[in-house]
Parts: C-alpha cells; structure tokens; sequence
C-alpha cells in the first residue's frame, strides 16, 4: 500500500475507533464492535502486514466478552445480592423492554423494577428484593466499567500491533 494510502486507512481506522470508544458509554452506538471491525479492514487493506490473524482472535474475543458484559455482569450481580434465576430472567426482559420503549434509562429502571417485581412476588421481601436489585445495578455499574476497559485494551493492542508493523 502506498504511504499516503496507508496512513488515511490508518487515520479512518482510528476514527472509526473513536467512535467505538464513545460507544461503549452511549448504548445506541455497538462500541467494542466497532473497534473490531475497524481493525479487520485495517487488515485486510493492508494485507495482514501489522495486524494479523492472532491479534484479530485476541480482538474478537474481546468484543464478544464486552459485548455480553451488560447481560452477564447484572446478571452475576444480582444472583450475589440473592436473587433467584427467575428473578433474574425477569430483569432481563424488564430491561428489554425498558429498552425498546425508553432507551438506556428504560432499560435500567426496566431491569431493576423486574427483578425487584420478581422478588417480591417470590419472597414478599421488600428488603431482600431491594438488595437483589441493588446487586443488578452494581453488576451493571461494573460492565460499564469492563466496556471502557475492554475497549481501551483493544484499541491500545491495535495500536501497538501497527507500530510494530511500521
């Protein structure tokens, strides 16, 4: 690839990448699929030179884990705060349908009411639905953080891996 070509790849892969980053705080955007899609063209334009099959593995991997962050960490969260897998089945469609009706918030206050709903109806514990819930948006807190990390992690291995290749 000739110099300038290279380096505009270069350039629109990382802005691309950018806005994988933004994405894994602003839900609409699919951040860590982004990052590694980014990468792939990357490769491909470039003929697998700086960046090749194992990192794009390494790459994949890591999207997939940030990707379903959302779902298993809320979910782990709320089993450590003693809800039952009902309860947690019934956070995840309150989510959804949070989601689908009012975006992010929706799909918080969605999931937090289903498993808070579930619980009560289970135990008819407030206070123990209240921790069960609280739990949820602790694991959730927490994928928040595993995405930023995951996706930074990704951006700096592509970076180094280009570098590397120059």
């Amino acid at each position: 690839m000739e110099e300038i070509g290279s380096v505009a790849v270069l350039v629109v892969a990382l802005l691309v990448m950018l806005i994988g980053l933004i994405g894994t705080v602003v839900p609409i955007i699919p951040g860590t699929i982004l990052i590694f899609v980014a990468a792939l063209v990357y490769a491909v334009i470039d003929g697998f030179r700086a960046v090749g099959w194992p990192t794009l593995v390494l790459l994949g991997v890591m999207a997939a884990v940030a990707t379903t962050a959302d779902i298993w960490a809320s979910s782990v969260g709320a089993k450590m705060g003693g809800a039952s897998i009902w309860s947690v089945l019934a956070g995840l469609a309150g989510g959804l349908v949070g989601m689908l009706l009012f975006t992010l918030p929706g799909a918080i206050i969605g999931a937090v009411l289903g498993v808070l709903l579930a619980e009560v109806a289970r135990r008819g514990d407030w206070e123990q639905a209240l921790k069960a819930g609280g739990g949820w948006a602790i694991g959730w807190a927490l994928s928040m953080v595993a995405n930023i990390a995951i996706g930074l992690a990704m951006v700096a291995i592509f970076v180094w891996q280009v570098w590397q290749g120059q």
